[in-house]
């Protein structure tokens, strides 16, 4: 047995059932699988969607939770390049139990090695924006590796947002331009390498007048992508 945190129906988050402390089997897992002792967890938008729309059919909780870090305890017998004792990431499967439990089935070709400068905490925190940000830019947008371009992150303290800037700056010859609030944030977002700034309380064309910047090659918006022909 292991504990979990889970629901059976779908209640609005001010209940005082709407979420529950559980005790439920252990995972058996499949060939493919790991089963992980979960360190840390996150959460994310498609924790709260799930849990207002989805309802048990079968009897058994519904347990929320993808994002995830934590120690390989166990592996499928055709599990290859994870052995027990490896601490590990990933965002699991939407069609699964989640990992907001002791222990966590999941599918070994979902799982990277966690980096060893992350506690893991941190690593939980990295794996659905980190994905959205990567396929959202050279997936989506294509952005280049070797060759410049402006690429304008709107929304630039955002979850998603954040990665893609390191990301474009650590794999790319690119600049990125942010949109910002705060002068917080706009810190921030100068730390972790930003090559200008647009004050979102301005209009897009004076943010862009005040830079001399005649257009950009890209626009980001978390989950909205847009490549810019001139």
């Amino acid at each position: 047995m292991m504990k979990a945190v889970g629901y059976f129906d779908s209640k609005p988050i001010d209940v005082e059932d709407s979420l529950l402390d559980l005790e439920i089997d252990k995972p058996i897992i499949e060939r493919l699988d790991l089963l992980v002792e979960v360190k840390a967890v996150s959460v994310n938008p498609v924790d709260y969607k799930v849990r207002e729309s989805r309802q048990s059919e079968s009897g058994q909780p519904i347990i929320l939770g993808w994002d995830a870090a934590g120690v390989v305890v166990e592996v499928g017998e055709d599990v290859q390049g994870f052995k027990p004792g490896d601490q590990v990431y990933y965002a699991g499967d939407l069609m699964r139990q989640g990992s907001n439990a002791q222990y966590h089935a999941v599918d070994s070709r979902l799982v990277g090695l966690m980096p060893k400068t992350l506690s893991f905490s941190q690593a939980a925190a990295l794996p659905l924006t980190s994905l959205t940000a990567y396929e959202g830019l050279f997936g989506k947008l294509k952005l280049p590796v070797d060759k410049g371009f402006n690429l304008l992150l709107v929304g630039g303290a955002g979850g998603v947002s954040l990665i893609a800037l390191q990301l474009v700056k650590a794999l790319t010859k690119g600049k990125v331009f942010v949109t910002y609030g705060r002068e917080s944030s706009k810190e921030w977002l100068q730390q972790l390498g930003a090559d200008g700034f647009l004050d979102r309380q301005q209009t897009l064309l004076e943010g862009m007048k005040r830079l001399n910047l005649p257009y950009f090659d890209s626009i980001f918006f978390n989950h909205t992508y847009k490549r810019i022909y001139t």
